[in-house]
């Protein structure tokens, strides 16, 4: 495995279609996974971090991009509860199987709701919300997409763009690849996992990334477990 370049293999679950027993099975692993390795911290930290900015008077918009089982927002809900904070959460996912699996996670949430769109939409990009989070979801798009897509998001984001993906690391492949094997996950998690890693980023990546956007205001923090943290204002 050559870890100097993001791989180009597609993952399972960017097939659309995809609607299955498996694919709730794999939904939950990765909950599980996230939980373990500490994967909402980069977001929560990032809010943590924001939050003397949020807006007064008014409920914090947010909406998270590509937001597959809804575990994120089900995260960051929690959060705002504990500080006693109005938020209006929303997920954005092409997928419907996905935004129904979240809906029926989080009815014991209120303040999130489920959307289904095309995030390279003019009808949604004229969508104003305070921040746009993008959780596991970047490693998705080739580097030619994501120097498009991330001013609009800045654009779109009145107060910030929190990012949260992976590290293209030697030891973050191996382990998950064995981890996944160890504890006999889903074919999709199996498959998927590791691949994650191979398409996910160096800290050079996002530099060159974000120069290439045009975007000079932003924060880069690499974070545990094999994390980065981007935080674009």
């Amino acid at each position: 495995m050559n870890f100097r370049h993001r791989a180009t293999a597609e993952e399972l679950m960017d097939d659309l279609s995809l609607a299955s027993d498996e694919l709730r099975r794999n939904l939950d692993e990765l909950e599980t996974i996230n939980t373990w390795l500490g994967g909402y911290a980069p977001v929560l930290d990032a809010l943590q971090r924001l939050r003397p900015q949020f807006p007064a008077g008014r409920p914090l918009r947010l909406a998270d991009l590509g937001s597959g089982g809804g575990d994120t927002l089900r995260q960051i809900a929690r959060w705002a509860r504990k500080r006693g904070l109005a938020i209006e959460l929303t997920g954005i996912d092409a997928n419907p199987f996905m935004l129904e699996y979240a809906a029926s996670k989080s009815q014991a949430y209120p303040e999130i709701s489920y959307q289904q769109a095309d995030i390279f939409s003019q009808e949604f990009q004229q969508q104003p919300y305070d921040i746009l989070t993008a959780s596991l979801f970047c490693h998705h798009f080739t580097s030619e997409q994501l120097t498009g897509m991330l001013p609009l998001w800045q654009q779109q984001a009145q107060l910030a763009v929190v990012i949260n993906d992976l590290h293209r690391h030697p030891l973050a492949y191996y382990s998950i690849r064995w981890l996944t094997r160890l504890f006999r996950g889903s074919y999709l998690v199996q498959h998927d996992a590791p691949l994650s890693v191979a398409r996910a980023f160096t800290r050079h990546d996002w530099q060159q990334l974000l120069r290439a956007s045009g975007i000079a205001r932003y924060a880069l923090r690499w974070r545990w477990a094999f994390r980065w943290q981007v935080i674009i204002r």
